[in-house]
């Protein structure tokens, strides 16, 4: 699209956001209420909660918690998958209305103990859920090892053997690589078949190594990588492959927490996801992608219905001095010091060439 094209509004359904940390208490309670703000009323909400949500009754019980907060959005609820997740509590979470089970990988980020060490020992569980037409979502990482040569820069290109394994086995399941980093999960998901896609976040869309290292609020597992793993990404969305939309992996932290000696893993990006978006899409011209990014190509992945000039929608407007907040106060009843909670969004007091 060129510049002399671009228009000074578009109007776009609501988009939907597949991979989310809403968290919980104070800041589930804060954050939970930007979803809207930030151009989404679709959101696939992560499980790994304290403790994670292993059980139906568990993921229900958090989407009617989340719901009170945003009664608007609709909620996609999902599991952890554990050892406890047995065929029987698959055809239960689905009767329920339960959609996913989230897979990560022992210790790969954040509330990721409980993970999995052994896929194959799950294999009847992900019978159960192709039977069930469930999705599995993966963390596509493989745990740090220095004896077998992996670290955070090459963990996701070592996981993509065992994705390819899973489709093999299980080709009528829907898979989603979740946040892809690099060109090779590019070009993987892409050479398999229609069953399997991929989500990508906007601040990878953004970054690479040097954006995070010594720059916590960039910081985010899987961490950024190359410059040729970014361009690959900007590559697939500009070229409006039906298998890749928007999963923003938004996974706020108090600002402490960022900021520590071992600052936690997260980006922040709700409040402000689909001005990012579209500020990255118009410096890729590829503003007629946008619509199929953050709303066609995962809904008609995750079998939702499309939405049609007869629903709600959200218009951007193009606005050159507005700039990200700075940060933003936990809302915690609880906290009774003279400073409050802040979380620090991704590109805070950045300017975007697109407002909601």
């Amino acid at each position: 699209m060129a510049s002399s094209n671009i228009p000074e509004t578009i109007t776009l359904p609501w988009a939907s956001d597949f991979h989310c940390h809403l968290r919980q208490g104070a800041m589930m309670d804060t954050v939970t209420p930007m979803v809207e703000q930030g151009g989404v009323r679709t959101v696939l909400a992560m499980p790994n909660l304290t403790p994670p949500l292993t059980k139906t009754h568990m993921a229900v019980e958090y989407g009617q918690k989340l719901q009170k907060l945003a009664p608007n959005v609709h909620f996609i609820l999902t599991l952890y998958l554990n050892p406890d997740l047995t065929p029987e509590e698959i055809k239960k979470a689905a009767e329920a209305g339960i959609t996913a089970v989230k897979v990560y990988p022992s210790g790969v980020t954040t509330n990721s103990d409980w993970g999995v060490l052994d896929f194959k020992i799950y294999y009847p569980t992900f019978a159960a859920m192709q039977e069930h037409n469930m999705v599995l979502c993966l963390h596509g990482e493989c745990p740090s090892d220095a004896d077998k040569g992996i670290c955070i820069l090459n963990a996701e290109e070592r996981f993509l053997a065992t994705l390819r394994e899973l489709h093999e086995a299980f080709p009528k399941l829907r898979i989603v690589l979740e946040h892809a980093t690099t060109k090779a999960a590019v070009d993987c998901v892409k050479s398999l078949g229609d069953t399997v896609a991929c989500t990508i976040t906007a601040h990878h869309l953004f970054i690479t190594v040097d954006d995070w290292a010594g720059q916590p609020h960039h910081f985010c597992k899987p961490v950024a990588k190359f410059p040729t793993d970014r361009d690959a990404l900007q590559q697939v969305v500009k070229s409006g492959h039906p298998r890749f939309f928007l999963g923003s992996d938004s996974a706020p932290h108090p600002r402490q927490a960022k900021q520590g000696e071992k600052p936690a893993a997260g980006v922040f990006t709700t409040p402000v996801l689909v001005p990012l978006v579209a500020t990255l899409f118009e410096k890729l011209s590829c503003l007629d992608k946008l619509e199929g990014f953050i709303s066609t190509n995962g809904r008609a992945f995750y079998q939702l219905p499309s939405l049609g000039p007869e629903d709600d929608s959200i218009t951007l407007t193009r606005s050159a001095g507005w700039a990200v907040p700075a940060s933003y106060e936990v809302q915690d009843s609880a906290n009774t010091s003279d400073k409050p909670d802040t979380v620090v969004p991704f590109m805070a007091n950045s300017k975007l060439t697109w407002s909601l």
